[in-house]
């Protein structure tokens, strides 16, 4: 077995302790460039995270501090708050004594607070912007002295100007002497190329004189942190393309404080945040650099990772010499700097992964699998024919065919088999089954795996039941609700709207009326006629309008729904992008993603009551959304399992942390409701399907089914997402990997898989099968086949997440109810 390797104890408790409680040290030379301490989950990193903050700050009571926004730092916030404000209590006080910290109460009102970055042009008062995340969160949450805070209010940077004079001598009084961010930059878009190039209007004349004045505030901002003596403890997270603060891939080591572009990756991860990517892409952000967190050599600079996501570019960071591709790596010369990370996060750390390969009691088939498909797609060799000088260039496949005693061509041969049954199992359709599929957001099934429902459909004799878990209102842009709008005011001023009332269309208790809005709108689809699809669309949102609002529509009489969409399109075309509405129109929004789906399974021939909208209460738009409950989360699932009655119930897999936490929380949802159905059945049988799609994807060891996809599905998918999904068209909030919509992310993950697959066996056993299903095959999905008692275990850990986490949840599970979801039978 391999040594742990030696090292130095660490000048922090803190991470001496956490170095102890972890299953690995804290730095492998010389792969590894930079302190890496593993922690078992994302509330695990969060309470890591505080105490080595509260630590510094108890050292250096009137040191400068820089920490994140976003929802990276949500555990790390409770956690510094529950810790303070039980400080004397027996349970802290003893976590204090074992990571070294005095018995006295650390203070935090001396400490200089730097806020990291910000978008630019923003309102300090919008609820999304990092200024109001930071007064919210550090400045109030924390007790900091708003004096002694640097912060970025963009209102107020670049606009104390001058307005000085003309070429002929006259005073530029045509401007006002008080300007505005929406003076300056009446569209929100900035233009850089002004810093370069001469002002062809006067408003560009205007922006060029703010955007020199922005890049002066921004060299004084730097200039007052190293007048501080450059900041103390920084606190981070890492982007999708290995940012940090908003220092992206390529950025200078050396940067400072600057006003700077995003590229597409870091757009995309932002879109959520500020309503949309059009919105990002119009901004510009100021951020302080790299050269601004490593300028004190003292600095501890922490790079906080959660979750499998985050494995490639935490690898990056970690195992790479400095390059300006890798942006964390600029912290390798800082002595106190280390990323904290959970164990999913450190899963592509070479020699953490072959430290744990080599304390395996038994070489299982799944690790060999592992290690021979990832071999074969390295060296691009199919697997029969890996050789012992592949073998040789890989630790990790050496120590797997060692430990497993058996030739490699014998443990080659046994992993072609095994992907070879997966495919087989996939090509196959269930019958006389009745299936529950179940997704966190409308479009997760398709997505995820939409070729699997398609085969299962085409038998008679099944029966399917969709349901979304959550309304999924935050994915719904005011853009695409003022063009629904549009189309509502035109369907109002026909004589079909003046019939369709009359005949009680809009009732609310008219199910086949609301079957009649899908097909609408599905054969203007069909018929390529935009007018017959819109009116469909249109009948569905003054349906929904009339629910929503309780606005009259009877007897033709269109006035108050009239009035209703003015009101509406007024009111979205005041809101700024991402803010938060009000409770009607968070309905209103998630009732067009309702629709949405609707028309989507109408595509194979699935409709009301065959499809459910669950709206389950942990969704919400802030930016920490509670936990799942009971009875507010699991019951509803719990009675549509009873009415459904399923034998195959679909779950999104994804861990914590490695997608939207919505999937997160419905699995948890699911889990408890499928453990309580199952149990009160007393049904064994129950098949449950674990599915991943964009955000997370699994290895073919991690599966029990490989699923052939042919073009035409391809298209069909294409086709489906593009026409039903019209909220999501333009790809508002999309995938970093991919500039477009999501489905073109979904083609891309399902040929990358084939791609791996094919690698693997060859591409003569694709094309020479005498299956016309797995020889038209160009994409694979990855679906994992589960017990419920599996998909239990699967989940097993989430009770010590919860419970380790109690006194800092508004809403949790019960510890009866903890017990129940996880299938423990004793305490």
């Amino acid at each position: 077995m391999a040594k742990r390797p030696r090292e130095e104890r660490p000048e922090s408790g803190v991470e001496a302790q956490l170095i102890a409680r972890s299953s690995f040290g804290a730095l492998y030379e010389p792969e590894e460039k930079i302190r890496t301490i593993v922690v078992e989950n994302f509330p695990a990193l969060g309470q890591a995270a505080a105490w080595r903050f509260l630590e510094w700050a108890q050292q250096n009571p009137e040191g400068v501090c820089s920490l994140p926004t976003g929802k990276t730092p949500e555990y790390f916030i409770k956690w510094v708050q529950r810790i303070l404000q039980s400080w004397s209590s027996p349970e802290i006080q003893g976590e204090a004594r074992k990571f070294g910290l005095r018995p006295e109460k650390p203070e935090l009102g001396k400490l200089t607070f730097v806020q990291i970055d910000e978008f630019y042009p923003i309102s300090p008062a919008q609820h999304n912007s990092f200024y109001h995340y930071v007064n919210e969160y550090y400045i109030k949450g924390f007790g900091l002295d708003p004096k002694r805070a640097l912060l970025m209010d963009c209102s107020k940077i670049g606009l104390d100007w001058e307005p000085g004079y003309g070429p002929t001598g006259e005073p530029r009084d045509y401007m006002k002497p008080a300007l505005t961010m929406e003076d300056v930059w009446p569209t929100g878009e900035v233009d850089l190329s002004l810093r370069m190039r001469e002002p062809s209007t006067r408003q560009e004349l205007l922006q060029q004189r703010v955007l020199r004045q922005v890049d002066q505030w921004c060299a004084e901002y730097e200039a007052k942190i190293r007048a501080l003596g450059g900041i103390g403890f920084f606190m981070g997270g890492i982007g999708p393309d290995g940012h940090v603060a908003f220092n992206c891939q390529g950025c200078d080591h050396f940067a400072t404080t600057r006003l700077d572009q995003l590229n597409y990756a870091s757009q995309a991860a932002a879109a959520g945040d500020l309503g949309g990517i059009e919105t990002v892409r119009r901004r510009k952000v100021i951020t302080i650099g790299l050269g601004t967190i490593t300028y004190n050599p003292s600095c501890v600079a922490l790079i906080c990772a959660a979750g499998e996501a985050k494995a490639q570019v935490v690898r990056n960071a970690v195992q790479e010499a400095a390059h300006v591709n890798f942006p964390a790596t600029a912290l390798h010369r800082l002595p106190s700097a280390a990323f904290f990370v959970t164990t999913g996060a450190a899963k592509l750390l070479d020699r953490r992964q072959l430290e744990l390969l080599e304390r395996i009691p038994e070489m299982a088939p799944s690790v060999v699998e592992r290690v021979l498909v990832a071999l074969s797609g390295r060296r691009r060799k199919k697997l029969v024919d890996l050789s012992e000088d592949d073998l040789a260039a890989c630790p990790l496949a050496s120590c797997a065919v060692r430990r497993a005693g058996r030739p490699l061509p014998v443990l080659a041969e046994e992993v072609r088999q095994s992907l070879i049954r997966k495919i087989e199992q996939g090509s196959r359709a269930r019958e006389k089954t009745k299936f529950l599929h179940t997704e966190p957001h409308h479009d997760d099934i398709m997505l995820g795996y939409l070729p699997a429902v398609m085969r299962n459909t085409r038998v008679a004799s099944n029966q399917h039941h969709f349901v979304c878990a959550t309304s999924g209102f935050n994915s719904v842009s005011n853009v695409h609700m003022l063009k629904m709008l549009g189309r509502v005011e035109k369907f109002l001023a026909t004589p079909t709207f003046q019939r369709l009332s009359r005949e009680g269309y809009f009732d609310t208790s008219a199910l086949d009326f609301r079957r009649r809005d899908v097909w609408k709108f599905l054969d203007g689809i069909a018929a390529a006629d935009d007018e017959l699809r819109d009116e469909g669309a249109a009948r569905r949102l003054v349906y929904n309008l009339s629910v929503v609002f309780t606005d009259s529509v009877a007897d033709g009489n269109s006035t108050q729904l009239s009035e209703r969409v003015s009101a509406l399109k007024t009111y979205f075309s005041k809101q700024y992008a991402g803010q938060k509405d009000m409770k009607e129109v968070q309905i209103l929004k998630g009732a067009c993603r309702e629709f949405e789906a609707e028309c989507v399974w109408g595509y194979i021939g699935w409709q009301l009551p065959n499809i459910s909208h669950l709206r389950l209460g942990f969704y919400t738009a802030d930016i920490f959304a509670p936990e799942p409950t009971q009875q507010r989360d699991v019951l509803p699932v719990l009675k549509l399992l009873r009415e459904v009655q399923p034998d195959v119930v679909s779950v999104a897999l994804d861990p914590e942390a490695s997608g939207p936490d919505t999937h997160y929380k419905v699995l948890q949802a699911v889990t408890a409701a499928l453990q309580q159905y199952s149990e009160e059945t007393c049904r064994q049988d129950i098949t449950v399907w674990g599915y991943r799609n964009v955000w997370f994807r699994f290895e073919p060891h991690e599966v029990s089914t490989i699923i052939p996809v042919s073009l035409q599905t391809i298209s069909t998918l294409n086709h489906m997402f593009l026409n039903s999904f019209e909220s999501q068209r333009d790809a508002e909030f999309p995938a970093y990997e991919i500039q477009g919509p999501f489905c073109a992310m979904s083609q891309r993950v399902q040929v990358q898989q084939y791609d791996m697959i094919e690698t693997c066996l060859g591409y003569e056993w694709f094309h020479n099968h005498p299956s016309p299903l797995i020889r038209a095959a160009r994409g694979l999905v990855f679906l994992r086949e589960m017990t419920v008692q599996e998909l239990l275990a699967e989940s097993r850990a989430l009770r010590q997440q919860t419970e380790s986490l109690g006194h800092l949840r508004s809403s949790q599970f019960t510890h009866v109810q903890l017990l129940t979801f996880c299938g423990n039978t004793g305490i």
